[in-house]
This record gives C-alpha cells, sequence and structure tokens, in this order.
C-alpha cells in the first residue's frame, strides 16, 4: 500500500510510467489464493505493465530492464536491493521513498522500529540509491511527529500520502536541474530489521508505555498477542491508565491490565477468527474478571 500513493502521483503530474515492477503474487486469506500486490493492482488499472521477476541479480532481468531505457526510475516498498546495473541503467538514477529519517532506521521496517522504540517522530525522505542498504544521499526531507496514540498502520497512511507529494515535487525539481544532495551523517546510524514473529508476543513485566508502544508499533500486522486463558488474542490498540497490580493481570474494567509500572486499557482486540472488537464487545462474549492474567 505504501507505495500506491506515489505511482498515483507520478501518473497525475503527466509523466510517462513505462512499467511497475512488484514484487510476486503471494498467497493470502484463508484458501492461500495468489494475491498480487497493491501497487501491481493499480498499476494494472492504469493499463501499465507490471512485472514481478523473483530476482533482479540474473542478466535477463537487468538487460531487461535496461531495455527500458527510462530516465528515472522512482523506488518505493520494494523490498529487493538493486544491483549496480539496475542502479546505474536510467539517466538520472534511481530515487527511493524512504520512511525514516535516515541514517536512524535503514531497513525492512522502519515504521514499526521508531513507535516500538519511542521515537517522538518520524519522516520519509528521498534518497538516491547506491549499492548499499538506504545509504545514499538525501534530496528532501518530510517529518511527521508520532504520539502515544500513533499506530504504524496510521503513520504508514500519512507518510505515504505525504511522500507521494514529496515525490512528485522532487522530481519537478529535478526535471528543472541538478539539486543539492545531502549526504548521510555516519552518526546515529541504526537499523530497523524485519518484524520477527516471536517479537509479537507481549511482555507485560515492562513499563506500560514501552507496552503501549510496541502494541502501536505492531498495528495492524502482525499484531501483537498475548494469551488470555489459553485463547490467544491480538491487542491493537490501548491507553495509558493509572493503576497497579502483578504484571498481565485485569486491574480495572473493561480490561485495564497492569505492567511494570503503571497500566494500560484496552481498547481493540482481536480472538481468532473473529472480527476486531472493543474491550466493551469483547467482555460481553467472553467473560474476564478482576484477576484474569493476561500471559
Amino acid at each position: 500500500m505504501f507505495a500506491v500513493p506515489t505511482l498515483e502521483a507520478l501518473i497525475a503530474a503527466g509523466h510517462d510510467v513505462v512499467c511497475v515492477y512488484s514484487q510476486p503474487p503471494r498467497p493470502a486469506g484463508r484458501g492461500h489464493k495468489l494475491h498480487n500486490s497493491a501497487v501491481h493492482e493499480a498499476a494494472l488499472q492504469h493499463g501499465i505493465e507490471v512485472r514481478t521477476p523473483i530476482s533482479l541479480k540474473g542478466s535477463d532481468a537487468q538487460e531487461a530492464f535496461g531495455a527500458l531505457d527510462v530516465d528515472l526510475a522512482v523506488v518505493v516498498a520494494y523490498g529487493l536491493l538493486l544491483p549496480k546495473a539496475v542502479l546505474e541503467a536510467p539517466r538520472l538514477g534511481c530515487l527511493n521513498l524512504h520512511g525514516s529519517l535516515l541514517p536512524r532506521w535503514r531497513g525492512a521496517a522502519p515504521l514499526q522500529r521508531a513507535i516500538m522504540a519511542g521515537d517522538l517522530e518520524s519522516g520519509v525522505m528521498i534518497m538516491r540509491m547506491e549499492e548499499g542498504l538506504d545509504t545514499g544521499p538525501v534530496l528532501a526531507t518530510l517529518r511527521m511527529p508520532i504520539n502515544d496514540s500513533t499506530t504504524t498502520g496510521e503513520l504508514q497512511v500519512a507518510l505515504s500520502r505525504e511522500g507521494a507529494k514529496l515525490m512528485a515535487q522532487t522530481i519537478e525539481r529535478l526535471a528543472q536541474g541538478p539539486i543539492e544532495e545531502q549526504v548521510q551523517s555516519g552518526d546515529g546510524i541504526t537499523y530497523a530489521k524485519k518484524i520477527a514473529i516471536e517479537e509479537a508476543h507481549i511482555n507485560w513485566a515492562r513499563p506500560a508505555r514501552e507496552v503501549l508502544r510496541h502494541i502501536h508499533g505492531l498495528n495492524p500486522a502482525p499484531g501483537a498477542w498475548s494469551l488470555l486463558n489459553e485463547t490467544r488474542v491480538k491487542i491493537l490498540r490501548v491507553r495509558l491508565m493509572a493503576g497497579q497490580g502483578a504484571a498481565g493481570h485485569v486491574v480495572g474494567m473493561p480490561l485495564i491490565v497492569a505492567c511494570a509500572d503503571g497500566a494500560l486499557q484496552i481498547i481493540e482486540l482481536q480472538r481468532a477468527g473473529r472480527g476486531l472488537q472493543t474491550a466493551e464487545e469483547f467482555v460481553r462474549g467472553f467473560p474476564v474478571v478482576i484477576g484474569t492474567r493476561f500471559i
């Protein structure tokens, strides 16, 4: 989804988008049927050719890309490192819309990591791509605050929209002549590794704000989870509350859970095979009493 607004912005600006590269269709849903990515579907709706190579390392894939003879390549959340032959093929190079304030959070999951780490802001940067992982010089920056109610899903929507505008503006400036490019600092480098499934388990013995940021950073996917009466429950949205008790135990209703310090009120959660529910809706169908423990 992060790439779609940029594609739409480039088309709206009158650029000739000759081809879209996307990850191959993936199995999804209960039937595990193959589904195209969101940007794949958007490109098809505009009649744009879509290519889905598993890799760009082979000579055939690189020659096919070079044969497009493009002025510029725009990369948004593609998920593959581009080899040197691809980076050098476009006349004006390759620009990447990256969802962090580089050099902080280079890598695969910058928005999730920023929220989970307690960062007070995130943003997007337009970066000229190099062979290194998100190491290239920066052409444009947009900053956005993060607070205790911010989820990754909400931040992604906002930054994808504003990032699309920033990319269109940057390309317009680039068309008029060279843009000053800021080399990234060697200080403050961090890496946003891909979210591992085992990270999603909630540790209620941590401070309440850390648990909140963990939950909101994993909303919507993969979703932070805990066991309640041996039932796995995804917890997607919470708020800080006063309260104390043994970590993980319900100390108030509806669904106020104690942490190492303070407590969190669960706002939205989801049982396996069920839809998203508010805490009030959940306890009507899944009785919970004071003292019940989330594990």
